[in-house]
């Protein structure tokens, strides 16, 4: 909602600006005599075309360069004698789209033809006072402070962006060793506590069955859960302890990652949409993780046949989907447990949306979207 709104800010202002040109550049040609020519009507005509084609200067830079300097170059030539106010907005807002090279192409070409224009108007005299009035239609210095002014609001902006992406990169550094820490500290703190309680329990159970006596129900039950919290908190740990220590997963990780999760009677299968592009490393991780976890969850408490996980590269998303076939129903969803929140923290932390539910058809269906760049 807050980019629309910024969206539709700009537009306004855009709006206001060339329609502000516009009736500027009418009022300076009707200041003198009025135009009682069709010759001079056209380069009125030519004269609002120029001005409102600016309300398009962000999403077109370079037609509008192109526009607002033909008629420029137009209405020169009808008599209209208006600097070309128009043309040095659209130079701004080119050079500070980063199109330097087609600015610089179209201001030689505009600031070559100009006399030209002069010399076959009804004012045209000389080529020497051709020359002189293309001068005083655009002087050299204003093409240069306009090109000069959008530069430097690129590179302002270019360091804004790049200072909000350090910002990120460090935030996402200090959370990776935050999840060091809390990786070392579970695995001091806990790993050893559960070994030793799912030992003794083990020794009980084998000295029981040795004797012939009857196991109690409640070891059994701190056997198996002893066993369960080791699995789940190795899965823990190694979710946690993504460190230097090997390098970060990728996409490129992905299929063998499916393949693997087939091993053990789950039928996978693996489907990729869209152009593969380069893809932040950040979010690579977090696709890979949420990929393992949906999987993981699919071979542990969904009882499935088989599982289909689709990546689909976006313009500006990366949108992951993992279907599978098991037992979860509309009727009866399975409650959320800290593997589905994990992934929610990392798809939120990136500025993403999660939604994991049943699937109408029966089974469950994890679908993230992550945001990426936009690539020009």
């Amino acid at each position: 909602m807050g980019t629309e709104r910024l969206a539709v800010r700009a537009g306004v202002r855009d709006a206001v600006i060339a329609v502000g040109v516009a009736a500027m550049l009418l009022a300076a040609a009707l200041s003198g005599d009025r135009p009682d020519t069709p010759l001079e009507l056209v380069g009125c005509a030519l004269l609002l075309v120029g001005g409102l084609a600016l309300f398009a200067r962000r999403r077109a830079p370079v037609a509008v360069l192109a526009v607002t300097g033909l008629c420029a170059v137009g209405y020169q030539a009808t008599g209209v004698d208006v600097p070309v106010v128009a043309y040095l907005f659209a130079v701004y807002a080119a050079v500070r789209e980063g199109h330097r090279t087609s600015t610089a192409v179209a201001s030689v070409a505009v600031l070559a033809t100009l006399p030209f224009a002069y010399l076959v108007s009804p004012h045209g005299t000389s080529v020497g006072d051709a020359f002189t009035h293309s001068r005083g239609a655009l002087e050299l210095g204003w093409l240069v402070a306009a090109a000069a002014a959008g530069e430097a609001l690129r590179q302002a902006e270019r360091r804004a962006d790049e200072a909000e992406r350090t910002r990120e990169e460090t935030a996402l550094r200090r959370a990776d060793e935050e999840r060091l820490r809390i990786a070392r500290e579970l695995h001091d703190s806990l790993t050893h506590q559960i070994s030793i309680v799912k030992l003794q329990a083990e020794v009980a159970v084998h000295v029981a069955h040795k004797r012939g006596d009857r196991v109690p129900e409640p070891l059994l039950a701190i056997q198996e859960a002893g066993r369960e919290a080791s699995r789940e908190l190795r899965a823990t740990l190694e979710a946690l302890r993504d460190d230097d220590t090997r390098p970060p997963h990728t996409l490129d990780d992905v299929p063998e990652l499916v393949k693997r999760a087939g091993t053990g009677g789950l039928e996978t299968r693996l489907t990729t949409e869209g152009r593969p592009r380069d893809v932040p490393a950040a979010v690579q991780r977090t696709a890979y993780r949420i990929v393992q976890e949906a999987l993981t969850n699919v071979a542990r408490h969904a009882a499935a046949r088989t599982a289909e996980v689709t990546v689909d590269h976006r313009p500006d998303a990366l949108v992951l989907r993992v279907d599978d076939d098991g037992l979860a129903s509309p009727d009866a969803a399975p409650l959320p447990g800290i593997g589905l929140l994990g992934m929610h923290e990392r798809v939120t932390a990136l500025g993403g949306t999660l939604r994991a539910e049943p699937r109408a058809e029966g089974g469950f269906r994890v679908l993230a979207e992550l945001p990426v760049e936009r690539t020009p």
